[in-house]
């Protein structure tokens, strides 16, 4: 007897099994890991809580144009009959979803169905005339969009400014001035010193009453510097006139910078130094 019993509550066992995964497999959803198997009475669900759009169209065109690549057919050989049935039901569900249709939807709708209506309609014969597929004008049209489509295509895959890269500014002057490097102290005193050099080793020994003016070695060396170019340091003082004559010139030639009447300068460190005029053209 118990051997019975044993057996018996294994075939329910058994069977009892496939019925708890069928009732898995039929839940509605799990609620904290429970299967749910049917929705709660009082679930309100509003009837535009969830809307999925799957494709967008820029316009009738593009929608036709996604029906034929979607049936893999000839552009040039529509089947005008489905074609016509899904713009039309296509064309039904924006409806019924409430969206603003566009006037070139309906347009285009109204053009399928005359194609449609003209292909099955019968054509009297004729003699010697060509005859005009209804459906040339619409080729056309979507040959015309479809290469606009992927021209604009390509020119969106090339590198745009502000999504791809940056444009980077560069601050340029418009005019360039060459700066000349600074005479300093140290390099006037220098020449200073070599051109005493070169005056003893010219001197004459001549006893004689000289008057020296600053003015007037000031005027004598705008005089040499009147034509506006650059003019060697060394060249404006006569080392022949002695030491008293040089000292002169080079106060003259400092009262000049001091008045800024000339521009003393030179290309570089160390290199000879030169003189102009302040007020002479570059």
């Amino acid at each position: 007897m118990n051997r019975m019993d044993s057996q018996r509550q294994t075939e329910e066992t058994s069977v009892a099994q496939p019925e708890a995964g069928g009732a898995l497999d039929a839940a509605l959803a799990r609620l904290y890991g429970e299967p749910m198997l049917e929705l709660p009475k009082d679930l309100y669900i509003p009837p535009d809580a969830l809307r999925v759009f799957l494709e967008a169209f820029e316009g009738p065109l593009d929608l036709l144009l996604y029906l034929i690549r979607r049936a893999n057919v000839d552009v040039l050989d529509i089947p005008m009959a489905p074609l016509t049935v899904q713009y039309l039901e296509y064309v039904e569900a924006m409806r019924a979803s409430n969206l603003e249709l566009a006037a070139e939807y309906l347009l285009m709708a109204a053009m399928l169905l005359e194609i449609k209506s003209r292909m099955l309609l019968p054509r009297p014969p004729r003699e010697e005339s060509v005859e005009i597929d209804p459906r040339a004008e619409l080729v056309r049209r979507l040959l015309e969009y479809e290469q606009t489509k992927l021209a604009a295509a390509r020119l969106d895959a090339l590198p745009r400014m502000g999504r791809d890269f940056e444009r980077a500014g560069v601050f340029v002057t418009e005019k360039i001035i060459e700066r000349m490097p600074e005479v300093s102290l140290h390099d006037l005193q220098l020449a200073w010193l070599r051109l005493v050099k070169r005056a003893r080793l010219v001197q004459h020994h001549r006893i004689e009453r000289e008057e020296l003016s600053v003015r007037e070695h000031m005027t004598r060396i705008l005089r040499k510097l009147h034509g506006g170019a650059f003019v060697v340091f060394d060249t404006l003082f006569d080392v022949e006139k002695g030491s008293a004559a040089l000292v002169v010139s080079f106060l003259a030639m400092l009262e000049l910078v001091k008045e800024t009447l000339v521009v003393v300068t030179q290309n570089e460190a160390f290199a000879p130094i030169y003189v102009k005029l302040a007020d002479a053209g570059n």
